[in-house]
Order: C-alpha cells, then structure tokens, then sequence
C-alpha cells in the first residue's frame, strides 16, 4: 500500500523512470520502463535486483555483448498474423536484423560458464518461445533438466529459429530488397529490366550528342528522369525542334523536359517490366510472409525478451551513472544503511563537480522510529526523501546507491507526508493536509509500514500542535510501525529520549561556524540554533535579546546545552584523535627502541662467542709453533744458526698472527673521565642517552627529533633524552676501538631469500615504515640497485610518508612513480645509489 496516490511524485521517482528510459535502445526497452512497479514480494525483487547486478557487471568486463537493432517489429507482426496480407521488404530487413540480435544475445549467455550470470539465463529460458512450439527446427527437453541446463543445452531462439532467419536472409538481402534469384520469374524479369535500360540509355545518349551539338542545350546538361521515365532537357525555345512527348518543364519555363519519340516504346516496355517486378516481389513476400504466420506468437515473446533485455540493460547503466549496487536484501522490516546518497541530487552535483554527503541510518525493533531535529536548510528533507526514494527503488528491482554491505529490508506500505499539500479546491488549509495525512497513518500502519514525515506537527499554534504530534507518535509507536520523522518541538526529542522504541536524532551542525554539515547522528536530539542563525543573518542584538527574554529560560537553557554538547564533542573528537596518533607514535617508538635493544644485545653475544673461539684458535696455533719450534732446537742440537733462524720464525708468528685487534665496546667511564656539556646538540656531536653509558654520533637533525648512529645502526631518538660529551675525551677512548664485524649472517641465505618488491597496502603508516627499513637495510647489506614499494592510491597519505622517510636514507638516489601501466602512483621505484 502506498501513500499518497502521487508517492513518486512527492519522491522524484518520476525523474527516476525518465533517466532509465533515455539509457534504452529502443522502444522495446521503454515500453518497460513504464510498467516499473512497486512490490513487496521478497523474491520478485531480489531476482529483479540480481538481474540488474549481472547486467552491471556485463557492462563492465565484457565488451563483446550485442547493442545494436533492438527494433521493434510489432507492426510487422500484426500484419503477418493477418491472412493475405504481407510484410514490407524493409519490416522483413528489420525482422532478421533483431533476430540476428537475439541469437548474438542467446550465443553470448549460451559460451559462459554455468555458474556465470545465473539470473539472466534463467530469464533467457523462462522468456523465450517453448521449443514445442511450431518452428522450422525445434527439440523436445526433458522435463527434469533445469533451468541452466536447458540454456546450455536447447536454446530454441539461437538454433530452432535459425530456419526463419536463414528463410528470409534467402529472400532479402543486406540492402533491405528483395534478391533477384527470389524467383526464376523475378530473375527473367530484372534481366529483361537491365538489358532494356541499358539499350535506351544508349539511344538517349546518341540523341543528346545530337541536341548539343546542334545547340539546343547547354554542354553541362544530362539525362535525366520525369515521372519515372528518362528524358532529356532541352531549352523552351528549341523544345518543338525535337520530336517526343513533353512531360515536364522547369520552374523558370526555360527548360522542357522532352522524352524522344524514338525510345517511346523502350520506356513503355521498361515500364510494364517494372509493374512485373513489383507483383512479383509481392507475390514472394505473401509467400515469405505465410511461411512466418504459424511463427508469430513465438516471435512475439522473442521480441518481448528483446525488451526485457534493453530494460534490464538501462537499468544497470542508469546504476552505473549513479553508483549504484545490490545491497544485502533481507525479508524483515529493517535497515541498516551505510553511505547512502540521494541519486538526482548526486547526479546534480556530479555536474557541478561536487560531491553529495552520504547518510548512515539504522531501523530495527528497539529503535524502529528516530525523530530527526536540527537547523532549517541543515539537510532534513533531503534525508528523508532520500530514505524514501532509495526504499522505494529498491523495491522497484533497482540497484541503489548505498554500500553493498547495507541491508535492505522490505515494506508492505509506504507512507509520506513530504511537503505543502494545500488545497483551495478541497478548502483544506496546510494544517488540515497534515492531520489529514496522519489519520491515514494512524488507521493503515502497522509492523510492515514504513512512514516518513516532514515538519511533524507544524502549522498551527506551537503548544497544541506539539501535544497532537505527540499522541499521534505514541499510537504510532503502538502499531510497530518504522519511521522517519523532522520535527522542532522539544516535547517530542523529550518523548524519544523516554520511550523505548524511539531515538533521537540530529543533522550535524558546526556550532563554532553556525554551519550544516549535511551529516545525521542517531543518539542525541539537535538544537534549531534560531537564535544564532538570526544573528549570523544580522538581525540587531536588540531583537534577539528580546527574543530570547520572551522564549524564557527553560527553553533557552535547553538549546544551550545542546550547543555546548555539541561544541564539546567537537573538542572531545579532536583531542581523542590526537591523543590516538601519539598513542600510536609512541607504541612504534617503543618497539623500535626494544626492538634494537634485543639486536644489541643479540650481537654482542655473538661477537664475544666469535672472539673467544678465534682466541682459542690462535692459542692451539701458537702453542703448536712453540711445540714443534723445541723440538726441531732439540733435534738440531742447539746450532745456533738453526736455532736463531727457528726464533726470527716464531717472532713472526708472534707479530703477524697472534696480533689481536681490540674489540671493546665503548663504554662511558665512571666518574669525571666523561664530561657532559652544555652546549646545543649538533651534527657530527657524539651524544649518549641519559642514564645510560652507550655512545652515539649525530647524523641529522629534525626538530625534536634526533637521528643518532651507534656502531653499524641508526636510530631516532628525542633531543630531551640525550646529553652532549667532551669531544676530547670521545677520541682518547676510541682510539683503540675498531668496530666490530656483525656476524651470525648468511650472505647466501639473505640473497636467496631477499625480494626488491615489498607490498604495504592496507598496514598503518608505523608497520609499513618498519617493514621499508627492513627491505632497506637487507638491500644496502646486498647491494642492491632498485627497489619496488607498493602502497596503492588512495589519498596518497601512506605514499607521501613513506617518501620522506627515504629521504632519510643516504644511499637513496632518487624515487618515481612506477608505470602506468603497472601502478602508476600506487607504486614507488627507489633508486639506490
């Protein structure tokens, strides 16, 4: 049940039908468009709505799907379904045409997969003429094949109507005419036709030369035709010089159009060849036609087909043009809605280059009415048609502009109350309308209604027309009726906070810059802000100041607590979002900080396993010299010779081998050894972290924000936590140091292992940036020329960050975007130096 009679009026539904009706290709498909109809049965729009989501995606990845000659043939028809009558040349052109269309669309569905677009193969089977039909060519299937079997399997249009189109294509050809070898009559006759013209042509034109050169017409003259017989022009004044029949004179009088008396009866003759031609060419098309007449019923509903297909086809490129999608349709009466958009005003603005705020929205048992308050011009009306619109596509089959994961759910009545429904011919008053409109409500609704009201309860003195909306509410919520409703009264916000059933709501409003913001929020009431609008406007302090001490207070208060509600949720939004990215920022600098304490830790244990066992080593190696040193002294008896030769080897093991580098690890020694200063931290200063005894050189500078090298690893660190040390004292304790060479890292594994292409769509700005350090150092360690980040479009936010980090690094040249054809700006090439 809808309500009132005009709904899509009220609802620019009108629009709606309008805008399908251009994206069809004939009238086939616009004979359709006008039967749109509401329905509250679940599968009829679910299957509706499935169709049209196929037929969307069709237009987006196939290219290969016919759209030309969707010609309506239904006169053509209607004549051959006469007997005796007959089918013009150019209705039979047009006949096979379609039917080329028709078995192209029947091919296109019949080479998919099975499971590929099943809703339009169950229409292309349950829309077309039954196989049993008579046809030139026609199988019987089995009763227990199913549907999408007997699409793949039978497909009547595409091979039992071959016949019909391999009939006519004989008769007609691609011109649209009759084929000489129709008949052998016909074939006799346009060669007795072509020889004719042929010879009187030749006649004609030895008879021009004769005419000009005797100069009786202009050299630019030619042959020409006059009541479907060839003449030549001759000026006036020499017309009587030629002897022939007049049939036609110039519109100045200055040229006669004479045929000659010579060819005469050659253009007799042609004439009742071509009076032949035509009985013929009518006699094979009543014969063309009585072959199609038993056919007619069928061709009828294969046309009918054509039209749906053209329907269906306008409908998903209308939804294309809207963004339209098949939402989650469920048989309850709820919704559950998410980016919804108004499509004529998102069609507007798409023009304008503007973009349309979307709506959220929520209907379900515990909250089944909202009352929706705000400022006037703060997009009320427009929620609320576009809550009714969207509703009422949807149960039309239409694809609708919301997110595909928002639920949909199905009404039996549909009423509004949008609008000034004054009317001087029933003496109804603006008022009267609306309670007119509510006692229809009122008697109708029930749990399978859904009702959207404007302006609920206004028109008439404020204190009475809130205490009428509010017992209309209440026997509204009675019946489990959902809704909709915008209203000013501040007893109905006080009754939707109190009763269960009912919720506030409000349209966002900036409080600061008394500006709508377009945007509905379920949980709270909205202020009107009168008040502040009128002041914005420019109305005097003195009227407003007035205004308000004749409002009183209790209303006034009112209004301003919402205000500053509103002002503090603001606040509050702002402060908690900052709060979340320092949270966020401080997480990625703990782990980093942990993160390189472990691998500091890590190394150094291994470096001291590594120095131990060469240790070892060397020691096995020295005593082993020792060893067979004495033994060849004691073998060679002491000579000195030998045994001063065996001493210098053994001095240059000592020097050469046993020789160990330092390893130490730069510690700050205890007490004054290490001076901190005072002075500002710089680059090239050597820092340490206070409380702690590690020693870093500064590499860079940024802002608060530090970048310190510590042995082989970089890291950043505040300003705040770092002290400056004495130079002097740096260099004395590292002049010993030598850095010490990672180990426990297999070169071979890491280059077996290592990728240049590392993919971080989807990873917060922290985990991406962790994962471009790690790809960075393995590729520094190996040498590595290029690299491939991944980061997709977007809002170029991650693509921006991780562009500056890079910049960081010192052994990056230089980064691009990728290639269009394989990314783009999605895509960043890092080129290493």
């Amino acid at each position: 049940m809808l309500y009132p009679q005009n709904i899509e009026q009220k609802l620019g539904f009108d629009k709606i039908r309008e805008h399908i009706a251009e994206q069809c290709i004939s009238s086939l498909g616009r004979a359709f468009v006008e039967k749109i109809r509401f329905s509250d049965d679940f599968k009829i729009i679910d299957r509706l709505i499935r169709q049209a989501a196929e037929f969307k995606l069709i237009l987006q990845t196939e290219s290969d799907f016919p759209e030309q000659n969707y010609i309506d043939v239904s006169d053509a028809l209607s004549r051959a379904a006469i007997e005796g009558a007959f089918v013009s040349e150019e209705q039979f052109y047009e006949i096979k045409l379609s039917l080329r269309t028709i078995q192209q669309i029947i091919h296109f569905f019949k080479q998919k997969e099975e499971t590929v677009y099943p809703e339009l193969k169950i229409l292309v089977v349950n829309s077309l003429p039954n196989p049993t039909l008579p046809s030139p060519i026609g199988r019987v299937q089995n009763s227990q094949t199913s549907p999408i079997e007997r699409v793949q399997n039978s497909l009547p249009i595409g091979e039992g109507w071959s016949g019909v189109i391999s009939q006519i294509d004989k008769i007609i050809d691609e011109r649209g005419k009759v084929r000489d070898n129709a008949s052998p009559e016909l074939m006799d006759i346009r060669r007795r036709l072509i020889s004719e013209a042929s010879d009187l042509r030749k006649t004609l034109e030895r008879i021009l030369r004769t005419v000009r050169n005797s100069g009786w017409i202009g050299d630019e003259m030619s042959l020409t035709i006059r009541d479907g017989r060839m003449v030549i022009p001759i000026l006036s004044e020499h017309k009587r010089k030629l002897k022939g029949f007049v049939h036609d004179e110039s519109a100045t009088g200055q040229m006669a159009f004479v045929e000659p008396a010579e060819v005469l009866e050659a253009n007799n003759e042609i004439r009742e060849l071509e009076a032949r031609e035509r009985r013929e060419i009518v006699k094979i098309l009543e014969r063309l036609t009585d072959f199609i007449r038993p056919h007619v019923p069928a061709l009828r509903k294969a046309y009918l087909f054509l039209g749906i297909i053209d329907f269906i086809r306008a409908k998903a490129k209308f939804a294309l043009n809207i963004d339209a999608t098949a939402p989650l349709l469920v048989e309850n009466q709820a919704l559950e809605w998410f980016r919804a958009k108004h499509p004529l005003l998102f069609l507007s603005f798409k023009k304008q280059g503007k973009s349309v705020v979307p709506l959220g929205i929520k209907l379900e048992k515990d909250n089944r009415i909202i009352l929706v308050s705000g400022p006037n011009a703060g997009g009320k009306s427009v929620m609320l048609k576009t809550i009714g619109l969207v509703q009422y596509m949807a149960q039309c089959g239409l694809l609708v502009p919301i997110s595909p994961d928002s639920k949909v759910g199905v009404f039996k009545n549909i009423f509004i109350d949008i609008g000034d429904e004054q009317s001087i011919e029933n003496d109804l008053s603006t008022y009267s309308s609306h309670l007119t409109n509510m006692k229809y409500f009122v008697n109708f609704a029930n749990k399978n209604t859904l009702f959207l009201i404007d302006e609920f309860g206004t028109g008439t003195e404020p204190s009475l027309g809130g205490a009428i909306a509010e017992a209309i509410l209440e026997q509204l919520l009675q019946s489990n009726a959902h809704g909709v409703v915008n209203t000013h009264y501040t007893n109905l916000k006080v009754f939707a906070d109190k009763n269960d059933g009912t919720v506030n709501g409000a349209m966002k409003f900036d409080a600061e810059h008394l500006e709508p913001l377009y945007e509905l929020e379920i949980g709270k009431p909205g202020s009107s802000f009168a008040l502040e609008v009128a002041q914005k406007i420019g109305l005097s302090k003195q009227i407003i100041a007035n205004a308000q001490s004749k409002l009183g207070t209790q209303q006034i208060d009112f209004e301003k607590l919402i205000k500053e509600l509103e002002i503090e949720k603001k606040v509050f939004s702002e402060k908690n979002k900052e709060f979340v990215e320092k949270n966020q920022k401080l997480t990625s600098t703990l782990e980093q900080y942990t993160g390189l304490k472990n691998f500091l830790d890590v190394e150094k244990k291994k470096i001291l396993n590594e120095a131990k066992s060469q240790a070892k080593e060397l020691l096995k190696e020295a005593n082993r010299k020792i060893e067979n040193t004495i033994r060849e002294i004691k073998e060679g008896k002491a000579e000195k010779e030998a045994t001063k030769v065996l001493r210098q080897e053994l001095q240059v093991f000592q020097e050469q081998e046993l020789k160990l580098q330092k390893v130490e690890e730069i510690k700050a020694p205890a007490g004054d050894e290490w001076e901190a200063s005072n002075d500002e931290i710089s680059v090239k200063d050597f820092v340490r972290i206070k409380g702690q005894t590690t020693i870093g050189e500064v590499l860079a500078l940024r802002g608060k924000d530090v970048e310190v090298a510590i042995g082989d690893l970089k890291t950043n660190i505040k300003l705040n936590r770092l002290e400056k040390m004495s130079k002097t004292a740096y260099k004395e304790a590292s002049k010993e140091f030598v850095r010490p060479k990672l180990s426990g890292i297999d070169m071979n594994e890491k280059m077996t292992n290592f990728s240049f292409n590392v993919d971080l769509r989807g990873k917060r700005s922290d985990e991406a940036l962790s994962e471009v350090d790690s790809l960075m150092n393995d590729a520094i360690m190996l040498g590595y020329p290029e690299l491939r980040i991944v980061h997709g479009k977007g809002d170029g936010i991650l693509r921006t960050i991780i562009r500056q980090h890079l910049r960081t690094y010192k052994q990056v040249s230089g980064t691009s975007d990728e290639h269009a054809d394989r990314g783009g700006q999605g895509v960043t090439i890092v080129k290493m130096k």
